[in-house]
């Protein structure tokens, strides 16, 4: 793992972001809250801050974080039949918190499609990318291209 010791540490911030595409019976299964494993939307929710915590346990060099804040943010688009997920990862420390962003995106769209895949295998996850980071030294950044 890279040394941070030397860094100041500093309030970091990340959001990501991601989507999944699906049949639009699918998301009207979702939406209505008929999915026979329950309450989709929710159960991605938490599988997201799970995979924020555990992203030190899944990417090879990444530094453990004690995480001050994950929220997850869904985003219906009814016209193109599909879900935006978007996280919002916080820290007091000296390394930023993007893979964490990341693979809580990463994490709750896996989730959609377990939930769902009975009844739609053909769902497709796109875009998982980093939208905005802030703190320490690199100041703060944003995609331009969201």
């Amino acid at each position: 793992m890279v040394d941070v010791g030397a860094k100041d540490e500093t309030r970091r911030i990340a959001r990501a972001a991601g989507h999944i595409r699906m049949q639009p019976e699918t998301l009207q299964l979702i939406l209505a809250g008929n999915a026979k494993k329950g309450d989709v939307l929710g159960i991605a929710r938490i599988a997201a801050i799970q995979g924020s915590k555990r992203t030190a346990d899944l990417i090879p060099l990444c530094h453990p974080l004690a995480l001050t804040r994950v929220a997850a943010e869904f985003n219906i688009d009814q016209a193109n039949s599909s879900i935006e997920c978007v996280i919002t990862a916080e820290t007091l420390g000296r390394t930023g918190v993007e893979m964490e962003a990341l693979t809580a995106v990463s994490v709750a769209l896996l989730t959609i499609y377990d939930m769902c895949k009975a009844v739609d295998r053909g769902m497709q996850i796109d875009a998982i990318r980093l939208l905005e980071k802030e703190g320490g030294k690199s100041g703060h950044w944003i995609r331009e291209d969201k």
